[in-house]
């Protein structure tokens, strides 16, 4: 689903340890965060495709309270996410993303699982397909997602990056 209306969005990047990554948010919350060790073209790249009329500007002091608890998170302080999101997806996508919220911090669950939690047993490629559109990651979980031989799947960070969190996850 596309965001048509304008729009301000702020952005900053967040730099901890070896990690990363630009976070974006609206008035109304967290609305996007980057792929770790990616410029500002991924970010730049899906506003276009996915709220081409935003206006992107700068500004940590709107990001920082978000940074904060992805920080927490990266340094395992944190296992939920406590913020305001902004999210826009079609209701198959939201009945996805809130699903995907639900998985324990430090668990995974199949796309099977997922498909037969929201009643769509027969829907697991829409699942993943919903799962690739999750524009915040680790705020909804979708590196806790694997496939059913237990083998990691695709990610928009890379398989690096999902290994990465949920070996962080398993600590």
């Amino acid at each position: 689903m596309k965001y048509k209306e304008e729009q301000t969005i702020y952005y900053g990047q967040v730099h901890t340890d070896d990690w990363s990554m630009y976070l974006a948010a609206t008035d109304k919350g967290l609305c996007f965060v980057g792929s770790e060790n990616t410029g500002l073209d991924e970010m730049k790249e899906w506003f276009g495709k996915n709220r081409s009329k935003a206006k992107l500007v700068e500004d940590w002091n709107n990001v920082a309270k978000y940074a904060n608890q992805l920080v927490e998170y990266l340094h395992g302080i944190r296992k939920v996410f406590d913020l305001p999101v902004d999210l826009m997806g079609t209701a198959f996508q939201d009945a996805v993303w809130k699903e995907l919220k639900n998985i324990p911090f430090g668990e995974t669950k199949t796309y099977t699982d997922i498909a037969k939690n929201i009643g769509k047993p027969k829907s697991v490629r829409s699942v993943g397909t919903a799962i690739g559109a999750n524009p915040i990651l680790m705020v909804v979980p979708c590196h806790r997602v694997i496939s059913k031989s237990g083998k990691m799947a695709g990610y928009r960070g890379g398989i690096p990056m999902k290994e990465k969190l949920l070996e962080l996850e398993k600590r």
